[in-house]
């Protein structure tokens, strides 16, 4: 997907505005929103888009932010360092690398 952001605040406010409102964070085996108390492995949600952004004085300064949707039908952002999920199991790791 290109990048239709010119920064990372630029697409979470943008993201908001499309229903993307809960905040995930990645764990090993799954992905997990404290707001709602829910975890979700791999196969339970879907990125519907993404947008890398890379810092402007270093080239390895980057990040990504995925929209996901739950199989529950919850809506919400996963904000990573780009690369930073080494300590992913080999199944969220395939999930987040197909994008």
């Amino acid at each position: 997907m290109d990048n239709q952001y010119g920064t990372l605040s630029e697409a979470t406010n943008a993201l908001q505005k499309k229903g993307y409102e809960l905040d995930f964070t990645f764990k090993p085996e799954a992905i997990v929103c404290k707001a709602i108390n829910k975890t979700y492995e791999p196969e339970d949600f879907h990125i519907d888009e993404f947008h890398r952004f890379e810092g402007m004085s270093n080239p390895d300064d980057m990040s990504v932010v995925y929209a996901v949707t739950t199989i529950d039908g919850n809506k919400g952002m996963l904000i990573d360092a780009y690369g930073a999920y080494s300590s992913l199991s080999q199944k969220m790791a395939q999930k987040i690398r197909m994008h």
